[in-house]
């Protein structure tokens, strides 16, 4: 036999020991004695700080759950449960997978329950910080969810202790702002607000401590986001008679640490975007605008540039003013610029304390991904900035080599940067010119093809169907290659989605497709489409889809010998989707559609027949012509000048049996209306009686 050497046998010795030891003072643990159980809960304690691997291995063993019970149990004095509230937050401060375990095993609900036995005092005893001080463990890890429920009561006394001391503010301010990026709902963000978040908060960046200043910014940006009651009550807070966009402002100042500029620059594009603070508000303008400028420069770390870079095209998305101010700011079209070239240097690793992004929860641990994310941001602000302003679409697009970029990005295979591709076309292609000249120069219809065909996301397919509607307008020469590549059927396909984004995105294509169009293409939509789709469309709750429907009905009904040969073979049921809209209740300007459908058909040479046969719907045009409505009488009127025009065939059959229906005494009353457009239609209409 072998034997051991005696180096190794002392080790193996001494791991025995060690697991023996263990052994011992995690059976102590369930003693009923508060000595023993304390001593240890000690050993307990400096065996789990610092040590990973211990931290994993008390967790497998159950452990735990016995110190949950310890925290739960009367018999027990706060000095003994103080030291179990500081294993369990050492075990919290390990891996996330650590964290998950602690959760998964209910810690949650004893830390929210013997934070309330606390009370909501706010004392300073450490029992109560030590609680806060798991929570914020937990919460920073990012595997806990919002408090439960967001009971008032619990969030009451948890933002009481937020307000002294220090330690206690950071813990509470951490606890927020984490709670706040899980959540985030307009319910949970009232709630919060309701339980007094937005005094606390106010009260928090007033702080000396930069510690407690910066995660209440992170809560106070997730409280404002996309939420306008919430922004309203929180942009007229106060602390130190100061309102907390003026706090705001200061905490931007360039004396303060980056990342804080960064954060309250947030907060106020947040308020800004919920309509707490207006775009020419100099605190939007001229402070927050200018410091996301500033935060996109080369001198920056790549995490802020990217987080800058996103937030500033958030700013500036929906504000023409604010495009035009940033575009004039700094050079910033170039400095997009630098976004696409910029490439992580060798061995570079990332930014000290920053693994992931307070502010949006994105990755930067890993350079590789660096050029990416900046390729995302960037393309993010160029669709922003070129949203409305020609000027500024033609700067954006002479950027040298941005087409390119744009091409290749869209068949990338990350979906983030698909979306931010798209979202820069879309953008782009709202200008008449750059649809003429560079889209067709880069072809960029075939990868926008491919993406609408291919990809799984519904909000992909959303912002690439809104940049084919642009594609396909009249003058594109886009609009022949996109129908070589089965566009009818695709879009017709997405009419019949569940999502009303992609059921109106589809039928503006359509519609934009149908203008001036040849037959055979009006005639493949009206195949695949179906009648009974296009009564569902017309049936949609969204009216912006039923507008849409009736636009596309008015085009393909455009065109004497291409209405004639779509009534003849769908005259009855179109005729019926007319009769649909004119009887239901519809507003006045989905009625002038319809109206104005009616007028087309009687522009037909046979499809005259339709409307004439139909005594209903002729009574229908009579009572629009009286209704106080002048939008709805002129389009009545003119589909009645339409139907008598007095050189097409059969004119005089026509006139007569209007006449006696008492269409030509409607129209002489109408002469006295002192409405020129209605006057003109009228007196033409009874020019044509013969």
């Amino acid at each position: 036999m072998t034997e051991m050497p005696a180096d190794q046998d002392a080790v193996h010795i001494h791991v025995r020991k060690d697991v023996e030891h263990s052994r011992a003072y995690i059976d102590q643990l369930y003693s009923n004695d508060p000595q023993k159980c304390f001593q240890a809960v000690s050993e307990l304690k400096f065996a789990v700080i610092g040590s990973v691997r211990e931290k994993g291995s008390i967790i497998e063993q159950g452990v735990v759950v016995r110190l949950l019970q310890i925290l739960r149990a009367q018999e027990f004095d706060l000095i003994l449960k103080t030291e179990v509230a500081t294993v369990l937050n050492s075990l919290a401060k390990g891996l996330p997978e650590h964290a998950s375990a602690l959760v998964q095993a209910g810690l949650l609900p004893v830390l929210w329950e013997q934070l309330e036995a606390c009370g909501g005092g706010g004392g300073a005893n450490a029992y109560t910080s030590m609680v806060l001080c798991c929570l914020r463990s937990v919460y920073r890890q990012g595997c806990a969810p919002p408090p439960p429920a967001w009971d008032h009561k619990l969030l009451t006394t948890l933002i009481q202790h937020g307000y002294h001391p220090p330690s206690n503010q950071e813990c509470v301010a951490n606890i927020l702002a984490h709670a706040c990026k899980v959540s985030r709902t307009c319910e949970q963000q009232q709630q919060l607000v309701e339980a007094g978040g937005a005094d606390l908060v106010a009260c928090m960046l007033c702080s000396p401590v930069s510690r407690v200043q910066l995660p209440a910014l992170h809560c106070l940006a997730a409280m404002c986001y996309n939420n306008e009651r919430v922004s309203s009550i929180i942009a007229t807070k106060s602390y130190g008679g100061k309102a907390v966009p003026d706090l705001l402002v200061g905490l931007m100042a360039r004396d303060r640490p980056c990342d804080m500029q960064l954060a309250a620059a947030t907060a106020l594009t947040f308020l800004h975007r919920a309509g707490a603070l207006s775009a020419d508000d100099p605190k939007v303008i001229f402070k927050t605008l200018q410091c996301l400028v500033r935060m996109c420069r080369r001198d920056r770390e790549i995490w802020e540039r990217v987080e800058a870079a996103n937030t500033l095209a958030y700013l500036t998305e929906v504000s023409t003013e604010l495009q035009r101010t940033a575009a004039m700011t700094d050079h910033l079209i170039h400095i997009m610029n630098d976004y696409l070239k910029d490439t992580p240097t060798a061995g570079a690793s990332a930014p000290q304390g920053i693994s992931v992004s307070p502010i949006s929860c994105r990755q930067y641990d890993n350079p590789s991904t660096w050029p990416d994310l900046m390729l995302e941001a960037a393309l993010k602000v160029y669709a922003s900035l070129g949203a409305n302003d020609e000027d500024i679409r033609q700067r954006v697009i002479n950027t040298e080599g941005l087409m390119n970029t744009i091409v290749g990005a869209l068949s990338a295979a990350c979906p983030p940067i698909q979306l931010a591709a798209v979202r820069c076309l879309h953008s782009l292609s709202r200008s008449v010119h750059t649809l003429r000249t560079t889209f067709q120069d880069h072809m960029v219809w075939r990868p926008l093809m491919t993406v609408l065909k291919t990809s799984n996301s519904e909000e992909l397919v959303t912002v690439a169907s809104s940049t084919l509607c642009n594609l396909l307008l009249e003058f594109s020469p886009s609009k022949e290659h996109i129908l070589d590549q089965g566009a009818v059927e695709f879009l017709c396909g997405l009419t019949r989605r569940p999502h009303p984004g992609l059921r109106l995105n589809a039928v503006w294509a359509l519609m934009n497709m149908a203008f001036q169009a040849e037959h055979r293409v009006k005639a493949s939509i009206l195949h695949h489409l179906g009648t009974d789709q296009i009564f569902r469309l017309l049936s949609d709750t969204d009216v912006h889809i039923l507008m849409k429907t009736l636009g596309l009905l008015r085009n393909l009904l455009s065109t004497k010998a291409h209405i004639d040969q779509i009534m003849q073979s769908h005259g009855k049921e179109i005729m019926q989707a007319i009769i649909l809209i004119l009887e239901g209740e519809h507003s006045a300007e989905v009625k002038e559609q319809a109206l104005c459908i009616l007028a087309n058909i009687a522009d037909g040479d046979m499809a005259k027949s339709a409307i004439m046969s139909n005594e209903d719907v002729l009574k229908k045009l009579m009572n629009y012509m009286v209704i106080p409505n002048v939008k709805l009488q002129i389009a009545a009127t003119f589909c009645i000048s339409n139907l008598i025009w007095n050189v097409e065939e059969g004119a005089a059959e026509r006139q007569n049996k209007l006449r006696e229906m008492g269409v030509y005494k409607l129209l002489q009353n109408l002469m006295t209306t002192t409405d020129t457009g209605l006057f003109d239609k009228v007196k033409t209409a009874l020019q044509q009686f013969l």
